[in-house]
């Protein structure tokens, strides 16, 4: 077992590489871990109207504060449910760096309460948004019917914490206690807030106990939480998270988002090297899982690790096991993601929308639902979403990509100018792409759309492969033959040529379905492309047809059963194939 000083040996070894942080006391065994279904008898369910973080847009205030707008979406709080917000104990020593110590204490403490039956749990990175004075606005803007708060002081050798839970409507406090421990039994104090709360809410949760880690491990794996998902901060996070792993072996939490963090890494690697990168993901979520059968985070690696198509029964069942995963890990976010692939697009928003009211200040959540949003034809309502990430998460990528396509679409030509401003500053990576099809789109002159034309001939003639995204963009700009032409002819996935596309959806089938975009659709040579693609296996085999079924200008399903015979393409490694019949 490593010590403290093994830990900060090697952070002081390694400083350049943590981009300058130290490792600090953080705590890993302090949890409310006997919290079940009585909650409902103590936490008395009520109505309000009050604002809800369901649809926030944030802005800076005068101050640089970020402050929360509604935006119009329906609220959590408006539900007979229970929704609890945990929020980052307070530090209450000398010392500033005990500030993660605090922040552990919450952190498990979400872990525990959001696997409980029937209890909402805000997600971690919106309730610690809200710290000292700015406490006072979480239930409020959280949408929250209660909050549970703490203090934590340590002196010498002796550690005081404090807790308490309070009804937001009616700040009255319904539970709370303080615990006077030495540091070397700090673990210890776990059982008697179990103890206590066990009294009050009477059932307990049903996670792993999670057994006493070092608490400088424990700040690795708090310091190692992705926020703008760019190749470097990964990069970083996945070197912590090794360290963590390699020093609490039983960590089930550290092995999810280990195998979550890598997996989203091999999304900016050249797929030649995806294999081995796959086959690591698969044996840290296998870890996770054993330890924790219930751990979003690695059965959401599962299903990134998929290839983007042809495999859509097997990508079906990791779905469906993410479903049924308890809590409000990162990993709930991609259930929507991921049914995006296959058409259901409303059901992709509604499962969205859901993760998004549990952690609405965590960026990739915020963006993934923008994504789910501006696929069912709500570009107006996307758009704050993006706005707000361009403020709080400046090294995010997507939202700039992401804006300048939902201007275009809307023919606001003065925000696309706007935002080509900011794109010229910013790293678009996987989205460089993009920008032509947004110059063809604001003037379509048949010179324009020539060049578009004669630019995507040249890249499919180059790497004998193509990107169904390219196909979408092609035929909502008027090319639909040119589109089927070329997806006759050429692969459409990697090729292994440096022009393959990079990133989480990379030659993934979702833009098929935006529903801005039907030009593909209204075709019904679009089923024979799905055939190719393994959609059509998907929806003959569970009949979870895609919402363009209902909509198209043809018999989607008779088209489809007759083009079934057609083989998949396979996703990597390929070759050029002559056209499909």
């Amino acid at each position: 077992m490593a010590t403290v000083d093994d830990l900060r040996q090697w952070i002081s070894a390694n400083e350049s590489f943590l981009s300058g942080t130290t490792a600090l006391v953080a705590l890993a065994g302090l949890v409310l871990s006997p919290i079940g279904k009585a909650v409902r008898r103590m936490i008395v369910p009520r109505r309000t109207d009050a604002p809800v973080g369901a649809g926030l847009a944030l802005r800076p205030d005068k101050s640089g504060q970020v402050a929360a707008l509604a935006v119009g979406a329906t609220g959590l709080a408006a539900s007979n449910e229970p929704i609890l917000a945990v929020l980052p104990f307070d530090n209450l020593s000398s010392d500033p760096e005990m500030q993660f110590f605090s922040d552990g204490v919450s952190e498990e403490i979400i872990q525990r309460l959001s696997r409980g039956a029937g209890l909402a749990v805000i997600g971690r990175a919106s309730s610690f948004q809200f710290r000292g004075e700015r406490k006072a606005e979480a239930a409020r803007t959280l949408g929250c019917t209660h909050v549970l708060d703490g203090s934590i002081r340590r002196t010498g050798g002796r550690v005081r914490i404090s807790a308490h839970l309070v009804d937001a409507p009616s700040s009255r406090t319904l539970w709370s206690d303080r615990y006077d421990r030495g540091t070397e039994d700090i673990f210890e104090v776990q059982d008697d807030i179990s103890e206590s709360i066990a009294g009050a809410l009477h059932r307990a949760f049903s996670r792993p106990t999670t057994q006493a880690i070092d608490p400088a491990v424990y700040d690795l794996y708090l310091r190692a939480c992705p926020h703008s998902y760019a190749p470097d901060e990964l990069r970083t996070s996945l070197g912590l998270l090794e360290v963590v792993t390699q020093r609490a072996l039983q960590f089930a939490d550290a092995w999810g988002r280990l195998a979550y963090v890598r997996a989203w890494r091999s999304f900016y690697q050249p797929f030649a090297d995806r294999p081995a990168s796959a086959s690591q993901v698969a044996t840290e979520a296998a870890r996770a899982l054993a330890l924790d059968p219930g751990n979003a985070d690695a059965l959401a690696a599962q299903l990134f690790i998929l290839p983007a198509f042809g495999r859509f029964l097997e990508g079906e069942a990791a779905l469906e096991r993410l479903r049924r995963a308890p809590g409000s890990a990162h990993g709930r976010a991609y259930v929507g993601w991921y049914l995006r692939t296959t058409g259901r697009i409303r059901e992709s928003l509604e499962e969205t929308e859901r993760a998004y009211r549990l952690n609405t200040l965590d960026p990739m959540t915020a963006n993934t639902l923008a994504l789910a949003r501006m696929a069912a034809g709500r570009v107006a309502d996307a758009i704050p979403v993006y706005e707000e990430l361009l403020v709080r998460v400046p090294g995010m990528s997507f939202p700039v990509s992401s804006l300048l396509r939902a201007h275009a679409l809307q023919q606001d030509w003065a925000a696309v100018d706007r935002m080509l401003e900011l794109a010229a500053r910013r790293e678009l990576r996987e989205f460089q792409d993009g920008l032509p099809f947004i110059r063809a789109k604001r003037d379509p002159t048949p010179e324009n759309i020539g060049a578009w034309r004669s630019a995507l001939e040249a890249n499919v003639r180059g790497t004998g492969g193509v990107d169904v995204a390219q196909l979408v963009y092609a035929a909502h700009l008027g090319l639909v033959d040119l589109a089927y032409q070329l997806a006759g002819t050429a692969c459409l996935g990697p090729t292994g040529t440096s022009d393959d596309i990079m990133g989480p959806d990379a030659y993934r089938t979702s833009l098929m379905f935006m529903s801005g975009m039907p030009e593909m659709r209204n075709d019904p040579r679009f089923a024979q492309l799905c055939a190719r693609l393994g959609l059509v296996e998907f929806w003959m085999t569970t009949g979870q047809w895609p919402d363009c079924a209902d909509e198209v200008p043809y018999d989607f399903r008779a088209e489809c059963a007759r083009v079934q015979h057609i083989p998949k393409d396979e996703f990597w490694p390929r070759t050029v194939r002559g056209p499909k019949s």
